[in-house]
């Protein structure tokens, strides 16, 4: 198969089996993004309306309840953004943090100065450390590319626990259009599949997770909207969301600082997407975080080419996060290179929750 880069966005087929190209050249990643962008994303007059009008609905509805909505605080730029707007309309936010070992100095400092600059009340959850690095050291076993399931899933976990304990309503999501339109296809699966980790453990772990707080798509649907009623709001995709100006405006709100890449917050997700990924499958984060940018108009394609010339990562600070990570997943640089050397594996190769194939065919229906 020949070399094939997007005219208008840099998705390419490298490695992926997903990607198609019309009679432009324009690849399925940015055209599916362009007829949604529409549907999701509301930049204007009308998106800020509807932001107005959430921001009260949440506060009025949150009326004698000690808070009036939940979310994580990750120390990154998508939940701080969120936060910092939040607390503009007097939203009384819990924030929850899961303090998995892995936080870079950046962003617990983004933490305190956030938190203290808007008065948002912090929970850092610690999940048994023993569990949670034998759990991770096992998808990296398995040699899967979503390696960050475990650490993601007791986020949603420790979400769910306390927002029911509080009676919160309202689940406030960082996650947007703006800079998370595309993402290549084939290297994700959804971090609420309890099936397919409990399986990956089984396989290749070296102990129980029985201490570890998981949940499961099935416990959180039926449990957010049967029992508790818990609503998920994504309000960045309601306002002109611009990566430069959230870190400005943070910076001179808090002194904010940011860690040089999408998601780079945390050591183990940095670690993922600069070394892990692009050494073992050839996937390069980078092509999906920058053509995300292009659809949204924050960067133009020669920018995001010349961009993608640069290294990944800085090979002493990358020796010295692999050092790090290594140890605390107690595998030994001798194991890990034989690992990395391994032919790579599909989530698929495990076993999988029923759920998650009715979670596909219904995004394939809504068509994004």
């Amino acid at each position: 198969m020949n070399y094939q880069v997007c005219n208008r966005c840099v998705m390419d087929n490298i490695t992926d089996n997903t990607i198609y190209f019309d009679e432009k050249g324009y690849c399925n990643y940015c055209n599916e993004a362009f007829r949604a962008k529409d549907k999701v994303y509301f930049p204007g007059e009308e998106g800020q309306t509807y932001f107005d009008h959430m921001m009260l609905k949440i506060k009025k509805e949150g009326q004698g309840l000690k808070y009036d909505c939940i979310m994580g605080f990750s120390g990154g730029l998508d939940s701080s953004y969120l936060a910092y707007l939040a607390s503009k309309y007097k939203l009384r936010i819990l924030a929850i943090h899961v303090d998995d070992g892995f936080n870079s100095p950046v962003a617990i400092d983004n933490i305190k100065k956030l938190s203290e600059a808007c008065s948002i009340d912090v929970v850092v959850e610690k999940p048994d450390r023993e569990q949670f690095c034998n759990l991770t050291a096992a998808f990296i076993r398995a040699g899967v590319p979503n390696i960050a399931i475990p650490q993601d899933n007791l986020i949603l976990s420790y979400l769910h626990k306390y927002a029911k304990k509080n009676k919160i309503r309202y689940f406030l999501s960082g996650g947007n259009f703006s800079l998370e339109c595309i993402l290549q296809k084939g290297n994700t699966h959804s971090a609420l599949d309890k099936i397919h980790i409990i399986d990956i453990n089984k396989r290749f772990g070296n102990a129980s997770i029985d201490k570890l707080q998981l949940i499961s798509s099935f416990e959180r649907k039926i449990s957010n909207k049967v029992l508790f009623n818990i609503q998920e709001e994504r309000p960045l995709n309601y306002i002109l969301y611009q990566k430069e100006k959230a870190i400005s405006e943070l910076k001179a709100f808090c002194d904010f600082n940011y860690y040089g890449g999408k998601h780079y917050e945390s050591i183990l997700t940095k670690f993922i997407q600069v070394y892990y990924l692009p050494k073992k499958f050839k996937v390069d984060k980078r092509k999906s975080h920058f053509s995300s940018l292009i659809v949204s108009g924050q960067m133009t394609r020669d920018h995001a080419l010349a961009e993608l010339k640069k290294p990944l990562y800085d090979e002493f600070e990358m020796e010295k996060d692999l050092e790090y990570i290594l140890d605390c997943l107690n595998i030994s640089k001798g194991e890990f290179y034989s690992i990395m050397s391994e032919v790579p594996h599909k989530h698929d190769e495990y076993k999988i929750s029923p759920w998650i194939h009715i979670s596909r065919l219904n995004r394939k229906i809504r068509g994004y």
